[in-house]
């Protein structure tokens, strides 16, 4: 077929391939294996959403691992789409919302309301009350986006290094206020903030793999109509100005949709980071630089990366199981010190 000879197409049907491969293995392991005659059922209704069942098997396959794995994909594709857009938003491929400080915001706001708003504290709110965690970390995101995004103009405006110390300085902020939250949290909240702060998919539910689908689908769709402006905005944002783009919104624009993504993030798996960095580099380096491709395949390279992550992170030391966060940072340290090494001469 026509569609097959050109190489971009090619690229995605390949992934695309990988990555179903890698969800029926990671569906398939973990502390109790899945059997042949529970996929069987599934595809009979025999399953709770059509038939009462007490089968173990089933509930495990559909209540546990099916929006575990779905959840990560989904949170994959969400960090590696933030990274694409905030190493587009400030043209530098060292960006990462976790190196710049963005995802520890979202994690501090968290942390405040985990210890500031438990309990009776919020029992007034209703069922509003499952709103308020993904609000106050999209509200923490953003305002350190903002924060980053108005202080590289005049603190590190075209430094590399300048922008990474501001980074580090709100990453520092932001964990002086999780351990303060930690110094006067509960036992049950220090547990919650625990989860925070390692970073873990083990609380995966089919409502966050709807929510998370339905936000990682509206900010693609609004990021993808944006990507024509960020190739300009690579050009610098004088040329940018020149070619009738409007840089101040689209700095807004992209700022609330990495807020959205990292926030949501963070409010259900905690704090995961470098797969934004990872994943945009990759992509990066099969594809090409140009946004409207480089978009969807960092999207495809993070859930990729999350997936395999998670699913060593579950079943390295079974029964028990290690915080994925830990994984990703062991993953992504290496390739940081690989890839200032190899820009070693740009930075300064």
């Amino acid at each position: 077929m026509s569609f097959l000879k050109k190489p971009k197409t090619c690229v995605f049907l390949l992934f695309i391939f990988v990555l179903l491969l890698s969800i029926l293995g990671a569906l398939q392991k973990g502390a109790f294996p899945i059997h042949t005659e529970v996929w069987l059922s599934l595809l009979t209704g025999e399953h709770p959403l059509f038939k009462s069942s007490q089968n173990g098997d089933i509930y495990i396959l559909w209540y546990l691992r099916i929006p575990r794995v779905m959840l990560a994909v989904l949170m994959g594709a969400a960090l590696g789409l933030a990274g694409t857009l905030v190493q587009g938003l400030f043209r530098n491929p060292l960006a990462d919302p976790s190196l710049l400080g963005v995802t520890t915001g979202a994690a501090s706001a968290a942390a405040l309301t985990i210890v500031f708003c438990s309990g009776d504290r919020i029992a007034m709110f209703g069922m509003a009350k499952i709103w308020i965690l993904p609000i106050m970390s999209f509200l923490g995101a953003f305002l350190t986006c903002m924060t980053l995004n108005v202080s590289s103009k005049w603190l590190a405006s075209g430094s590399i290094s300048g922008l990474l110390l501001l980074g580090i300085a709100l990453n520092a902020l932001g964990v002086s206020i999780i351990g303060l939250c930690t110094y006067l949290a509960t036992d049950e909240q220090l547990r919650n903030l625990s989860f925070w702060t390692l970073g873990s998919l083990a609380g995966a539910n089919w409502t966050m793999v709807v929510m998370m689908w339905l936000m990682l689908v509206i900010v693609y769709v609004c990021s993808s109509r944006l990507s024509p402006r960020l190739n300009a905005l690579s050009l610098g944002e004088v040329t940018a100005a020149h070619l009738g783009i409007v840089v101040s919104r689209l700095r807004w624009s992209i700022s609330v949709m990495v807020a959205l993504l990292a926030g949501l993030s963070v409010a259900f798996c905690g704090v995961i980071g470098f797969i934004g960095l990872i994943a945009p580099h990759l992509a990066r380096a099969v594809i090409g630089a140009d946004q409207r491709v480089l978009l969807p395949l960092s999207m495809l390279m993070g859930a990729l990366l999350m997936l395999t992550a998670d699913t060593i992170a579950r079943t390295i030391v079974i029964p028990a199981e290690v915080p994925v966060g830990i994984f990703t940072a062991l993953l992504g340290s290496p390739f940081l010190i690989v890839l200032l090494r190899t820009r070693r001469h740009r930075i300064g």
